[in-house]
């Protein structure tokens, strides 16, 4: 039986929304744990955490851990979160919580462009003009000529960890519709992006490096905990699951809400703050995320109806 346009809207709206918050808020918390945490030894922790808590989520729900679809949704774990994470953390170490969120909200940008080139979505004036607001609004936030030379190294890797994220949002759309559950996606990709960490790892130690110092306070260990159950196990919970049945280049809109979250939470938890200016373009970037996904609203309803009519077509009468 085929869902409702209005149910479909609904959930996988608040999928991407919910995904975006958890996002926004995880990078802050992980700034907190990178005072104490290097950075691969934080993303291994993090992995660790998430994959304890998908497992669990899994079994209560009696998902099998192990799934049968495409072999690649796995193996991109080592792209996303996998090298894009590390990258992501590198570049955290020397730019500020919001500042990295900001960058991160590039990738909107790059996945619609991806999704026009590879999956032929079709992209609307509408979406382009919308997200030329949303980056204009970026720019006015993450703009500080007195600091901003100080931090090139680190918006370098950031942006490196996100355009491996575009391409990572753009292939999975292409092949996670041939998964049964979104969980053992979610869960085989964390799983490769976990081996991943833990190479990175061992390379520090053999380059003499430490993967913990002599001491790490309980904050930062919880943090740590914290960070990746949001970053990882609930964020790419939700997100896949909507990516199944909204175009790349629409889910890709509701990233321009990671600035906001992650602005709002680096205000109240780190102490940050910005000037009346970037807070004109942290509103910008709103305004542009609601149209974004108030205009295309009706557009997963109608591509997930389109697939389940095919599938029925091909199966035939019960």
């Amino acid at each position: 039986m085929l869902r409702s346009a209005a149910s479909i809207d609904r959930r996988d709206l608040a999928a991407l929304v919910g995904a975006a918050v958890c996002w926004g808020s995880g990078t802050v918390v992980s700034k907190a744990a990178l005072a104490e945490i290097a950075p691969v030894t934080l993303l291994a922790i993090q992995l660790a955490s998430s994959l304890a808590v998908l497992i669990g989520l899994m079994r209560w729900k009696g998902i099998p851990l192990r799934g049968d679809g495409p072999a690649l949704l796995g193996r991109l774990g080592l792209l996303n979160p996998g090298a894009a994470y590390a990258l992501g953390l590198l570049g955290l170490v020397s730019i500020t919580a919001s500042v990295s969120v900001l960058l991160w909200a590039l990738e909107p940008i790059m996945i619609m462009f991806l999704a026009a080139i590879v999956l032929r979505e079709r992209v609307t004036a509408t979406l382009i003009v919308l997200s030329i607001a949303a980056v204009i609004g970026i720019a006015l936030v993450i703009y500080d000529a007195a600091s901003f030379g100080a931090e090139t190294v680190g918006v370098i890797l950031a942006l490196a960890g996100v355009a491996c994220c575009a391409a990572y949002t753009v292939i999975t759309r292409r092949y996670i519709p041939g998964a049964r559950e979104t969980g053992q996606v979610v869960l085989a990709q964390q799983a490769y992006a976990f081996a991943l960490a833990l190479v990175l790892v061992l390379i520090a130690v053999v380059a003499g490096g430490s993967p913990l110092p002599a001491a790490v306070s309980a904050v930062a260990l919880a943090s740590a905990v914290a960070s990746g159950v949001l970053y990882y196990a609930a964020a790419y919970w939700l997100y896949l699951g909507a990516l199944r049945r909204v175009p790349a280049s629409i889910a890709a809109g509701s990233f321009y809400l990671i600035p906001i979250v992650g602005v709002a939470a680096g205000s109240l938890v780190l102490g940050e703050r910005l000037g009346p200016g970037q807070w004109l373009g942290a509103a910008i970037v709103l305004a542009a995320v609601l149209g974004i996904l108030l205009r295309s609203s009706g557009v997963p309803a109608a591509i997930a109806t389109a697939e389940a009519q095919r599938v029925e077509v091909r199966s035939g009468p019960a």
